[in-house]
This record gives C-alpha cells, structure tokens and sequence, in this order.
C-alpha cells in the first residue's frame, strides 16, 4: 500500500520532535525517554529486591565519555540503600600490599543490591599500565587472573556487566576545554586527565590488550559510543534492562490513613527556633 502524503508528514513531523538539526536528540525527547527509562530501572531494583539478586556493573572507558553523567542517571531515582556507587581513590599504602582484587572484594553485593563501579579492577589495565604504576609482572598477572576472577563471582551467582564508553578524540577535546573554562567542572579534570590526553595512543594500545584478554564468555565488555551524551545514557539504561529480566511488581496505590487527631499538643513557639534565612 503506498504511503499517504499525510503519513509522510506525520512521520517528518515525529522526527523534528526527537532529532535537532544537527542530529542530537532533542531535549524534550531526551526527557521523555529517560523518565521512563528510570521507570523501568525502579521496577528492576525492586525485582533485584524480590528475587535476591546480586548485580555488578563496571564503568571503564575514555575520560570524559560520559560514565559518570550516565550513572548519575541511573541512580537519580532509584533507592541509594539498594544501588549503590562505588568509585575508589588511589590505594593507600597498605592497600598496595594486599592481593590486587581484594579492596574492590569488600564492595561486591550483597543479596538485593546492586553495585555500579565507577572505574574498577581494570585500573591495573589502564592508567598504571600507561602511567608506569605497577610492574610488567604485575601488569601480566592481572590479565592472567582478571579473566579467572570474574568467572568466579559469575559462578558465585553475581550478575556481571562492563561497560567501555568510548569517545572520538575530537569530542573528547571539546569536552576537556569546556571542563576548563566551566566554573562547576574544574574538579573533572585533573592533572592524570591532562596527561591521558597527551598519551591517547598507549591508552588505545592498552585498552585493544585489555579486551582480547579479558572481553570473555561470561562477563563480555559493551562498548558504548559515548560522543552523544543524551544517545549513550538512553542506549546503556536501555541495555542495561535488558540484561536483567525481570517483573513488574509495582504495588497498588497507597491510601493515606487519617492525620492524628489533636489530643491537647501545643506547638512551642516560632521565635524559639532558628531557621535557616530566605535569601531567595
């Protein structure tokens, strides 16, 4: 059946809604899709909940691609007792005396949690790879045993799922000189952001050594194409949904019982407490 002139400009119509000139989604679209979007991840979380999942997802790629924006997404509605992020300083000293897994180990799930990891074990693959941080030794080791430790809390019955967000070095430009001269974005960048720009080639030679040794059976990596901030976070919360089935199990709307009847309270007055001043 041939397509009514009509149909063509509804459908012309629909997409000027979701798409600007320039190919970005636009932000009422954006909106409108994350919202339920995070819907879902709260029947998800109650799911987990329920079911007594365990649930693990790292967050590894490029500075600047957009983990962070899209965790913050993730978790804005969600329950902070249930999802929980974890994103952990430099080791201490000590800490660079234990086994290489066992500071993130204490931060693995529980039953009904679900753990996002902003960076990860694979530091060791990345930045102390590139930076000189740990040994060739080292280095080697953890490519033999990451593979092998994951497969572990696999069988443990952990839900393992990595993220790689990748982004052009173009777009990665245009977002580090925007963090320079943005007033609330100084502290994204920091002087190792500065120098994994100027070293863009070992980054990538270390990132292709990492995947073929680690991108397995049972934890595979998701690369994420991080250059559209909106695109990514809809596309990984989208991804990371299907990943995990599960139900619906939204409970009926709640009645709210009656307020307590007076029974003789008196209120103290205004005047003895301090509140907090109305500047706005």
């Amino acid at each position: 059946m041939p397509v009514q002139k009509s149909d063509k400009k509804a459908d012309k119509t629909s997409k000027k809604k979701k798409i600007k000139d320039n190919g970005k989604l636009t932000n009422a679209f954006y909106a409108k899709e994350l919202y339920k979007l995070q819907i879902e991840l709260v029947k998800l979380q109650q799911w987990v909940i329920h079911a007594g999942l365990k649930v693990v997802v790292v967050f590894e790629g490029r500075d600047a691609a957009g983990k962070g924006g899209s965790i913050k997404r993730i978790t804005e509605t969600l329950n902070p007792r249930v999802c929980k992020v974890v994103a952990l300083p430099a080791p201490t000293e000590r800490e660079k005396t234990q086994w290489y897994f066992q500071r993130y180990v204490k931060h693995l799930p529980a039953t009904g949690e679900i753990i996002l990891l902003d960076r990860s074990w694979y530091n060791r693959a990345g930045v102390e790879r590139v930076m000189g941080f740990c040994s060739d030794d080292e280095y080697h080791e953890f490519l033999r045993s990451c593979p092998e430790f994951e497969r572990m809390l696999v069988r443990s019955g952990i839900i393992l799922i990595k993220y790689w967000f990748s982004v052009s070095d173009e777009e990665q430009e245009r977002r580090f000189q925007n963090r320079i001269f943005h007033p609330t974005k100084h502290w994204k960048l920091s002087p190792m952001d500065l120098e994994s720009r100027a070293r863009w080639k070992e980054y990538s030679r270390a990132k292709d050594d990492m995947f073929m040794h680690t991108d397995i059976k049972q934890a595979p990596w998701y690369v994420v194409d991080g250059d559209d901030k909106k695109r990514a976070r809809l596309n990984v919360i989208s991804h990371l949904l299907s990943l995990i089935p599960y139900q619906d199990l939204t409970p009926p709307p709640m009645e709210l019982p009656p307020r307590q009847s007076d029974s003789g309270y008196v209120r103290p007055p205004m005047s003895d407490q301090t509140f907090v001043p109305n500047v706005y």
